[in-house]
């Protein structure tokens, strides 16, 4: 079953369907207020996330630090991003890539 990645105002969504068509009606299903902006069928049957363009070059550091911030935090990003910047030294947009993209990943 291919894999179709959509991006619709708000959301990128990325989900198997038999068509195009059938993609289009998970996501309204999912998000009846989304505008669909663009829709790609994937050439493979995965999708991967490059650390790199998420802020997450050094394997053993961000991601044990934000995750020991996250934790600490009892999960709300404003204050976990405040102990990552406490923590590292690192600017506010720099902890704030770290932490959100690690709250993505299900810290």
């Amino acid at each position: 079953m291919p894999l179709f990645e959509v991006e619709t105002d708000a959301h990128i969504i990325v989900t198997w369907a038999d068509t195009q068509e059938n993609a289009q009606e998970v996501v309204q299903d999912a998000y009846p207020s989304d505008q669909i902006i663009r829709m790609t069928r994937r050439p493979r049957d995965t999708w991967v996330i490059s650390k790199s363009a998420l802020g997450l070059l050094d394997q053993e550091g961000p991601c044990h630090v934000a995750r020991d911030c996250l934790a600490k935090a009892s999960g709300d990003k404003v204050h976990a991003i405040r102990r990552y910047m406490h923590e590292t030294g690192v600017d506010l947009e720099a902890a704030r890539k770290v932490i959100e993209s690690n709250m993505v990943m299900g810290w």
